[in-house]
């Protein structure tokens, strides 16, 4: 039998503490036994205890029950999600009850009966658990939720493709509708998720996360919907799965278009029943869940190929939002980049930093096909491996630049072919506007007139 929990056993009668160390030992991972109460704060604070059995009273000839409550009071100011169980030879009621309402979880009468003292003590090991479960939850909810109050970098921006992502963002945040995010990778869907997540009504509790792309076959059914003790082979107890944990709260099914048709057709059963079975049960749950998806696919292709359900696309894409690569938000690259240094500046003790012009051009020409990822791990690395405070461009170790499909010139390897790359690049999104590719590159008309005519463009 598996022993589980950590029991603390105060009572003055060693004839009494034998018999309970002598009845419990088989049901409890560790049993500690006190005579004295004033060793209780040491020995609590020495060990998380789940549970504590207490007697009433501990000098002779006294049964007010005074000195028990003095120290299940002194207990619960210690840890006050311990279990305590009242110990007392007198058939008090009202003391009882009493000691209910200080804080015990229940009380047991003297000589007791062991089957009764044995559930006793596991149902308040069994509260323990659950009160150690919730407060966890609930600072993990606190954490997220600071971090999602924290500026995100994907949100760091001004160009029109983002500024209509975060318009779409506040009209379907407060709603129910299911959303799908597209893009490649790294260009920040998961933000968006925890973005959508943190202005909804779900927002007290955590969003559950789930990478579909990492779940083996094998395990799908139990990582998403849970399975009872027993169920397979290694399941050794209950589970519950990542649907359930996030009911009344928002679900992230990150790249789900790498899910099989069989997995497919088990989520959209799912959807449509507002309900999960874990694997073992006979009875179904219900769920209340608001889903997000993600993924870097185009879904309708893989439609029309047979390879994804459109009877699932419909249900997943209530909403759809499209984020832009980097290499096509502009100067959004120049903001965000100043973020990152900023950022790892502070975290690897750097002091203020900033990029040089050659640093920043080469950042601005580059085409990040890792999207806003990359752009966080190359300058994490140019910040540690800078001798300076200043960042040059062969301090961020980027690759040499494709040559681009409109057909402009090889991949720069000089400050000048940088300028006149960034150049082109500002002047093609901008479809030969000198005013806009000018504000863009944070440059003067009048400079922007000058360099075209230096390089001939």
């Amino acid at each position: 039998m598996d022993k589980t929990g950590k029991l603390l056993i105060v009572e003055d009668n060693t004839e009494i503490l034998q018999a309970l160390q002598f009845f419990l030992e088989f049901e409890f991972e560790l049993i500690t036994t006190l005579t004295n109460p004033n060793l209780i704060p040491s020995t609590i604070k020495s060990a998380k205890y789940d549970l504590v059995l207490l007697d009433m009273n501990f000098s002779a000839g006294i049964s007010s029950g005074n000195e028990g409550l003095f120290w299940l009071a002194e207990i619960l100011k210690i840890d006050p999600l311990i279990s305590v169980i009242m110990m007392t030879a007198y058939g008090d009621v009202d003391l009882a009850v009493k000691s209910i309402k200080v804080g015990a979880f229940d009380f047991v009468m003297k000589p007791w009966d062991n089957d009764k003292l044995l559930t006793t003590l596991k149902a308040g090991l069994k509260l323990r658990n659950s009160a150690l479960s919730l407060n966890k939850t609930h600072e993990e909810d606190e954490r997220i939720n600071a971090d999602l109050d924290q500026k995100f970098p994907g949100f760091i921006g001004e160009c029109a493709a983002i500024r209509r992502v975060m318009e779409i963002i506040e009209k379907v945040s407060g709603t129910e509708a299911n959303i799908l995010i597209i893009g490649e990778n790294g260009t920040g869907k998961g933000l968006i998720a925890k973005e959508i997540h943190r202005r909804s009504s779900r927002s007290k509790r955590s969003m559950v996360t789930v990478d579909m792309a990492t779940i083996p076959v094998s395990l799908f059914e139990s990582e998403l919907f849970g399975h009872k003790k027993g169920a397979f082979t290694d399941a050794r107890q209950d589970r519950v799965g990542r649907f359930e944990s996030a009911n009344q709260s928002t679900l992230f099914l990150d790249e789900i278009g790498n899910l099989s048709l069989n997995m497919q057709t088990k989520i959209l059963n799912v959807l449509q029943e507002r309900q999960i079975t874990p694997l073992g049960a006979n009875t179904s749950v219900p769920i209340d869940v608001r889903l997000i998806c993600a993924t870097n696919k185009n879904l309708d292709r893989m439609v029309m190929e047979g390879l994804f359900r459109q009877d699932l696309l419909f249900r997943i894409n209530t909403i759809q939002l499209e984020l832009p690569p980097l290499r096509e938000r502009g100067l959004d690259i120049e903001l965000m980049a100043g973020y990152f240094l900023d950022k790892f500046s502070v975290k690897y003790e750097k002091g203020q930093m900033a990029f040089d012009r050659e640093a920043m051009m080469a950042l601005k020409s580059y085409s990040w096909p890792g999207n806003i990822r990359e752009l966080e791990h190359s300058i994490e690395k140019a910040v540690i491996l800078a001798d300076q405070r200043v960042v040059a461009a062969e301090d961020l170790f980027l690759k040499q630049l494709p040559a681009p499909a409109s057909g402009l010139s090889d991949a720069p390897n000089s400050f000048e072919d940088y300028e006149k790359t960034i150049i082109k690049k500002a002047l093609m999104r901008n479809m030969g506007n000198l005013s806009n590719a000018a504000r863009e590159l944070g440059i003067s008309r009048p400079t922007m007139y000058k360099k075209i005519k230096q390089y001939g463009l």
